[in-house]
């Protein structure tokens, strides 16, 4: 049995979909990685059952209460899925922040810059979101690089945990 799933977005090479429950697998090996744990942090998944939560209770209820989430990735030569890239609404932010990550196997193909100018574009032309800027470590210099080629500029170092600032980068 074929699974559609729910398109958001589509770019040259990527379909970004609205995760689904048969996607945790992939989500647990994504934020389990030790570059996603090291560059976004640890997000408290670390089983099957953890990561088909997340998508449930994070990401779909996100979509339901702010009309958008991370989405899912996939090649759509293949429909295998590398990575994720979507919109955050934060408390600690006044507006919402784009996010990505990919599995370091599909880094420095573009796939992050490709799925962000296209999710910044949906935001603002589809969803309306006047404003939407980006967060960051100072030592994800990768990161830091997709920010400034999607249109963002640094602005300032902005609390993101108790013990931790972040890079905030706004709209030129």
């Amino acid at each position: 049995m074929v699974i559609l799933k729910t398109v958001i977005l589509k770019t040259e090479r990527l379909a970004l979909s609205l995760p689904e429950q048969s996607d945790a697998p992939f989500f647990l090996k994504l934020m389990t990685d030790e570059t996603f744990i090291r560059n976004i942090g640890d997000r408290g998944v670390h089983t099957l059952d953890e990561a088909k939560a997340h998508i449930k209770d994070k990401l779909h209820n996100s979509y339901q209460v702010n009309g958008f989430c991370m989405y899912l990735a996939t090649l759509k030569s293949t429909g295998e899925p590398v990575g994720v890239c979507g919109l955050v609404k934060r408390d600690t932010l006044d507006c919402p922040d784009i996010g990505y990550a990919f599995l370091p196997q599909y880094a420095g193909f573009g796939y992050a810059t490709e799925a962000a100018k296209a999710v910044m574009a949906h935001g603002t032309s589809t969803l309306g979101i006047k404003r939407i800027v980006g967060i960051t470590s100072a030592e994800n210099q990768p990161s830091i690089k997709v920010l400034e080629k999607i249109g963002l500029r640094f602005d300032k170092m902005v609390p993101y945990s108790d013990d931790e600032e972040s890079m905030l980068f706004i709209p030129r």
